[in-house]
């Protein structure tokens, strides 16, 4: 039985996944850092495992995965700063936003990649965003960091290829979640969310678990996901 490691488990797309790819027969780890939020979804789905971890502590990191075989890296967990013109955006915000979206990232996937290296097998999952390939307005920062990703994930694939290991970049436009919760009023968000048009988390965790049901010989290296219809912008201050 393959593990899969699901960061960003707490909530939205990352609790779908969760949740989805438990019931599919995957063993399934999930991370976070809202202690109750995964104590609920251990609640749900009381066969996977939930490790509260802040991923910017990497000696905790470190030592909670150190005993596990991860077969399947899903690095989902990410953070959206306030939607807003670059130039009056807060430097620490800004850092946050690299730090949540690239740099821990980074550390985790280096942290579990050698193991997948030595048994010539493994799958690393990113999270993306279409804001990273089709950037707008109000989200510069934002874009950026999902753009390192997407670069990430890129160069990754080429060098791990030639070891049987599979990337793959999730490129998915809105979806639903609580993302935007902390950053857009009620108002804003039933705005942008009322007319029903935009993804559900369960549409992204249905796409990765098609993807790894794939035989090993073939790596779908990028996936993208929209709304069918089209779907509000979102109105700058």
């Amino acid at each position: 039985m393959h593990t899969i490691l699901v960061t960003g488990a707490t909530s939205g797309i990352g609790r779908a996944m969760a949740i989805t790819l438990q019931a599919a027969g995957y063993a399934v780890i999930a991370t976070g850092r809202k202690t109750e939020a995964l104590a609920s979804l251990a609640a749900e789905a009381p066969e996977i495992e939930t490790l509260a971890l802040d991923l910017s502590d990497r000696d905790a990191v470190t030592r909670a995965l150190s005993g596990h075989r991860i077969d399947v890296l899903i690095n989902n967990a990410g953070m959206m700063p306030t939607p807003g013109r670059f130039d009056t955006m807060a430097q620490d915000e800004i850092d946050r936003t690299f730090d949540v979206n690239l740099t821990n990232v980074l550390f985790l996937t280096r942290l579990l990649v050698p193991g997948m290296k030595a048994r010539g097998a493994g799958h690393v999952i990113f999270t993306g965003s279409s804001a990273a390939h089709a950037p707008g307005a109000g989200f510069a920062a934002y874009a950026a960091s999902k753009a390192g990703i997407a670069a990430f994930a890129t160069a990754l694939r080429a060098e791990l290829s030639p070891n049987g290991i599979r990337v793959t970049e999730l490129v998915p436009g809105r979806v639903e979640t609580g993302l935007y919760a902390g950053v857009l009023g009620a108002e804003e968000r039933d705005a942008m969310y009322g007319d029903g048009n935009s993804l559900q988390p369960q549409d992204i965790a249905d796409v990765v678990l098609a993807l790894l049901k794939l035989p090993a010989r073939a790596d779908v290296t990028r996936v993208d996901l929209m709304p069918t219809r089209p779907v509000p912008p979102i109105k700058l201050k």
